[in-house]
């Protein structure tokens, strides 16, 4: 909510400079901020339905909705882009127009930029906190506009200084590409996120934590191995699931017991998640753990 009044109040102070000046720069910048307002609310909408308890329909969740969000966005930005090079281009072979009111419009743009850095960090902060891979997304664009708002400023110092107007369409055309690159990265980690790609940091964590419980000289509770790792996000909540050897001559209910130890401690260092451990007797004859007998004295 932050995010979204934030983005409305910056829209039309950007909007208002662009008319003060006919900027193809600050037009450009002014484009991304709308972008803002719609992705700050289609977020607010996003979070809403991500923190809906699973039900009978969606039992795993409604995570996978902050990755649509991200890619929302990303289109988004991405589009803007577009018309923000269009208009550069416009600009550029209109050699007559000038650039005015620059002090003013300078004023605003530094003001748009402090905003847009404390908000994006305020915001990112969050989202390290929660989880938030829609809030994530959000805090990377509001950082990227107060990026976008210094291009811009650099943009109207140098027209002002120097008394060549074309700096201002060719710098709309470096901040236009800029956008369009950030427009794609956003969709390609929306796009992983839905595919369910491995997160690395995650994968560490994982291996950390199943490698710290194998063999004889494992913390307890010991197994002989584990295998079949997997995981992925549905949101901020993590899916974990993977197999673990014992000795094949353990209860079901000691197995049992082992698994679950090791699935808390998992869905505990990962924050909010669901680890789910399949067991398997150990068959391996080198095991230090239980020394499994080959599969010639089982069949005898």
């Amino acid at each position: 909510m932050l995010a979204l009044v934030v983005a409305v109040v910056l829209m039309a102070a950007k909007f208002l400079a662009y008319l003060m000046t006919g900027s193809a720069a600050i037009f450009s910048d002014a484009l991304e901020t709308t972008v803002n307002v719609a992705a700050a609310a289609f977020a607010v909408y996003s979070l809403s339905i991500a923190h809906t308890p699973a039900d009978q329909e969606h039992p795993y969740g409604h995570g996978k909705i902050e990755f649509f969000a991200g890619g929302f966005e990303g289109g988004m930005v991405l589009l803007a882009s577009l018309f923000a090079l269009g208009k550069a281009v416009d600009t550029l072979q209109r050699p007559s127009l000038k650039v005015q009111n620059l002090p003013a419009a300078m004023g605003v743009l530094c003001g748009a930029l402090a905003v847009n850095a404390i908000v994006g960090f305020r915001v990112l902060r969050t989202a390290r906190i929660s989880g938030s891979i829609t809030l994530e997304v959000d805090g990377k664009h509001l950082l990227s506009d107060a990026v976008t708002s210094l291009f811009a400023l650099i943009a109207l110092t140098l027209v002002r200084f120097t008394r060549r107007q074309w700096l201002d369409p060719a710098m709309a055309i470096v901040v236009a590409v800029y956008i369009a690159g950030i427009g794609i990265a956003l969709m390609r980690h929306a796009a992983a996120g839905l595919m369910d790609r491995q997160d690395r940091a995650d994968q560490v964590l994982l291996t950390q934590i199943l490698d710290s419980h194998v063999g004889p000289s494992g913390k307890e509770p010991r197994v002989c191995s584990y295998h079949k790792l997997r995981h992925r996000h549905s949101g901020r909540y993590h899916w974990v699931d993977f197999h673990i050897m014992v000795p094949p001559d353990w209860s079901v209910q000691r197995g049992h017991n082992v698994a679950s130890a090791i699935e808390y401690e998992i869905e505990r260092a990962l924050g909010e998640g669901n680890a789910t451990a399949h067991i398997e007797p150990c068959k391996d004859v080198g095991c230090d753990l239980c020394g499994a007998p080959t599969a010639a004295a089982q069949s005898s």
